[in-house]
């Protein structure tokens, strides 16, 4: 049997309701369904996003769909001053962070030895420095508060060893380590911090420039399960890890991939 996540019937957690949650690249893709899944909950949900035009036609379907308006702030995170003053902004708006999922990141398939210093840089800061920043603009607010989750978007890439993106793939097991770090620097705070590791997620980017017949046929053959990784489904983890169901969760890596790794 292929099992969907259509056939899932999601969970709800009483204590994400009006919780101010700020979700980086919230805008498409895993992303947008963090802001869906969210919005769903009833929690204030905030996002930033590089693509304003999408972004806006997600907002609007939100709130049809939910009737809670998610807050976009136009926001490209490689410009750390602007993501400082854009998480500043939601606070002040929202009420104080209680929830962040550092999300932002790009795939763009590059080969190694294309890689320059510059390109290297650039590709740090899309998929990697920004969480850092990220987290360390929301411990302020969720100090304040007593407490706080933060998620931090990995990948199983960087253990399946391909080729074609490793600059991404460096980023995304940088991720791990990060995330333990946080999760010691700010436990004292009550301010836990975990990961999740996706798989081969059917994002419409993903469907659109990589996700070919062949490349399903090599997925499912290394996965156990004969069901494809929704974005829905990451979100339903997140949910999760930051609700109070996940109290004693810090410090880890949650993978998502129907078995492949």
């Amino acid at each position: 049997m292929t099992l969907d996540s259509t056939n899932v019937s999601w969970p709800t957690y009483p204590d994400l309701a009006n919780k101010t949650v700020l979700i980086t690249g919230g805008g498409s893709g895993i992303g947008a369904a963090f802001t869906r899944q969210f919005a769903q909950q009833g929690a204030r949900v905030a996002f930033v996003d590089i693509a304003e035009e999408a972004s806006q036609a997600l907002v609007q379907h939100v709130e049809k769909e939910t009737g809670n308006a998610p807050k976009f702030v136009p926001c490209d995170v490689r410009d750390i001053p602007a993501l400082q003053t854009a998480i500043e902004k939601i606070g002040s708006e929202l009420g104080d962070i209680a929830v962040l999922i550092n999300n932002a990141s790009s795939d763009a398939r590059h080969d190694f030895e294309a890689v320059t210093h510059s390109y290297w840089d650039n590709r740090v800061a899309v998929n990697l420095r920004h969480m850092f920043f990220a987290s360390q603009a929301v411990a302020y607010q969720m100090k304040r508060l007593g407490g706080g989750a933060m998620i931090n978007l990995s990948s199983i890439i960087w253990r399946l060893k391909l080729t074609g993106l490793p600059v991404y793939s460096v980023c995304k097991a940088a991720v791990i380590g990060l995330t333990r770090a946080q999760a010691r620097e700010y436990g004292p705070f009550g301010i836990r911090v975990n990961s999740i590791s996706p798989g081969a997620v059917w994002t419409e980017r993903q469907i659109k420039l990589w996700f070919t017949p062949e490349f399903e046929r090599d997925v499912m053959a290394g996965q156990c399960l004969n069901a494809r990784v929704l974005p829905e489904d990451i979100a339903n983890m997140a949910l999760f890890l930051a609700s109070d169901a996940a109290s004693k969760c810090t410090a880890q890596d949650f993978t998502i991939d129907a078995g492949w790794s």
